[in-house]
């Protein structure tokens, strides 16, 4: 006598081993910590298909592990003053922060590190010589290049045998000249350093040729030249320019140029010479790069009271979108080779200013 069949689909699976259904999908049910899924009904014949609607993912997931919530907040190690030093002579156990004049630094080098798209231009020029131009050059260009991490360059661009070249150790005799000569192989960074010079400070220097024959003949196209190649691998070019605002390729320079820098000292004479360079720009048609250049009064002794600097930054302080004032300093007396560790505190700090107000015209565009 043949008992009742059993229903074989209830038949439930060893432990541990989900079930397929005849659909292929895996076995589902309170054993396995899931509902048991339904299967979905047939489509009409003709209908469209429905379209899955994707699930939306919040952007920020899980907001009670982000690093706010999890971390202890840290102060920042003091840099500077008398709090450093509370710091570092308790073992980094009393950590008072940053002071105002800590603050303020570190404010200057996150202007200084500003982000920038392509590659931005500084030409620095005077109509009088022996006030600093290419000390300033060297010096930004230097202080650019140590906070930065982008690639810097400056580039020699005086006829009459310039001394850019001196402010670091040759590491090449090679000059602008040569880079014109092998600019068509020219094709990766590598090619170029072998006509530059770098320093301790990572700025590389273009040295220009030492026959003043032979400089007087760069031409606006030579510096054109020039900074298409430099372009392509520099995010920062400074040009240090001759005092001759009528050499053939000062055209070039001005006409490429983002932000100028016009340097004076703070002598009478060396007043009206920057103000005479802003008085030609103007009426040249470069009315725009004198609003938004910068002027620096270089090399001030702060014992001197021979000249109201303050009437002389007010002059430019109206005519130019910033003026900076740099202090003397015996290292940059020597005329040498530019070891920035070697600058006083203030010199040091007055160069990043300098350079935090030269940046704030940089495009991130």
């Amino acid at each position: 006598m043949t008992g009742p069949t059993r229903p074989t689909a209830q038949l439930a699976p060893p432990t541990g081993m989900p079930s397929v259904d005849p659909f292929g999908q895996p076995g589902y049910g309170p054993h396995f910590g899931h509902n048991a899924p339904v299967r979905p009904a047939p489509t009409p014949a003709g209908a469209a298909l429905p379209v899955p609607v994707r699930p939306v993912v919040p952007q920020t997931p899980y907001p009670d592990l982000s690093t706010s919530s999890l971390l202890r907040q840290v102060k920042p190690a003091p840099t500077q003053g008398w709090r450093r030093w509370v710091y570092l002579g308790t073992g980094k156990l009393v950590n008072l922060g940053e002071g105002a004049a800590g603050e303020h630094h570190s404010n200057l080098i996150a202007h200084v590190n500003k982000p920038l798209a392509g590659c931005h231009t500084i030409a620095v020029l005077s109509l009088k010589g022996g006030v600093g131009k290419t000390t300033i050059t060297a010096t930004l260009g230097a202080t650019f290049a140590s906070i930065r991490g982008d690639r810097v360059v400056a580039v020699d661009a005086n006829p009459d045998r310039g001394t850019l070249s001196q402010k670091a150790a040759l590491e090449t005799p090679a000059t602008v000249r040569d880079l014109i000569a092998g600019a068509a192989d020219i094709a990766r960074y590598s090619d170029v350093r072998r006509y530059t010079s770098q320093g301790p400070s990572r700025l590389e220097l273009l040295a220009s040729e030492a026959d003043p024959a032979v400089s007087e003949a760069f031409s606006d196209a030579d510096y054109t030249q020039v900074l298409e190649v430099l372009e392509r691998y520099y995010s920062l070019v400074l040009t240090d320019c001759g005092t001759g605002l009528m050499h053939s390729a000062m055209s070039a320079v001005l006409a490429n140029a983002d932000t100028l820098i016009i340097v004076s000292s703070g002598s009478v004479d060396g007043a009206r010479s920057a103000s005479a360079t802003l008085d030609w720009l103007d009426a040249h048609g470069h009315e725009e790069l004198v609003r938004n250049a910068v002027t620096v009064i270089n090399a001030v002794r702060p014992r001197s009271r021979k000249v109201d600097l303050q009437k002389v930054v007010d002059h430019f302080s109206r005519r130019c979108r910033a003026v900076r004032l740099v202090p003397f300093d015996p290292h940059l007396e020597e005329g040498a080779e530019i070891d920035l560790q070697r600058l006083r505190p203030q010199t040091r700090e007055a160069l990043i200013e300098l350079a935090a107000v030269v940046a704030d015209g940089f495009s991130s565009n």
